[in-house]
């Protein structure tokens, strides 16, 4: 769905990155002349692996998730991208087809820009080549911390890892709606959706957890935490 060709100006976005703190009002005009902002729904696909890399692309606000579809078409999901991130930076200059999916879990606005300008703004622009690299860099480590995070834990460990990424990292909040379903949860930390289900009851049961639906309230969050900690 379009929401509009340009709704923001980039040099007084609200939702402008650091990223962008080095760029003169000129470079600035060249990427808000080349941009486009597109509102996706909820389940909405932005772009599929295998698309054609043509755009450089920075979540504004929303959430999305990453995810390549196995050989026997089960999704597995890499991350999940929230507001001021750029989504599809891990492919942008090694690839020219997109690695991985990326689809909208909340309403999510998405700014598009030629990947032409932001390689010529690298190309003269050095202090801006750095910082640009800089993030790519931080993705990089942020995806292989949270496999780790992840692979190294046993099930309730995992399942206290995610509840504490969206209260902690997404929604600033011990009270939120999980915006992913269980089916999701278990393709984000490799296990089956019965043991998601399973494990999530067994914490209510402990009253770590109230749960209405996507409704999350975490009672305990040092329990949590704990169990975090423990793996």
């Amino acid at each position: 769905m379009e929401l509009s060709h340009k709704i923001n100006n980039c040099k007084e976005c609200i939702y402008r990155s650091w990223a962008f703190k080095n760029l003169s009002d000129n470079d600035l005009k060249q990427i808000n002349d080349q941009k486009k902002e597109r509102l996706f729904r909820k389940g909405e696909n932005i772009c599929f692996e295998g698309d054609e890399i043509l755009s450089f692309m920075y979540l504004q606000n929303g959430l999305v998730k990453l995810f390549k579809t196995e050989s026997n078409n089960k999704e597995h999901i890499i991350s999940i991208a929230k507001p001021k991130d750029f989504i599809g930076l891990l492919s942008i200059f090694s690839n020219t087809k997109h690695i991985y999916s990326i689809t909208a879990i909340e309403d999510s606005i998405v700014c598009f820009v030629d990947l032409n300008v932001i390689k010529n703004l690298i190309k003269t622009n050095g202090i801006f080549a750095l910082d640009f690299f800089e993030k790519i860099s931080a993705v990089s480590d942020s995806v292989i911390k949270t496999r780790i995070d992840i692979n190294t834990r046993q099930l309730r460990g995992r399942i206290a890892y995610i509840l504490l990424f969206f209260a902690k990292h997404i929604y600033d909040s011990t009270t939120f709606n999980l915006p992913i379903s269980r089916k999701e949860v278990a393709e984000l930390i490799d296990m089956s959706t019965e043991n998601v289900i399973r494990v999530l009851s067994e914490f209510r049961k402990d009253n770590l957890l109230q749960i209405e639906g996507k409704n999350i309230e975490i009672k305990d969050l040092k329990r949590l935490e704990r169990i975090f900690e423990l793996g």
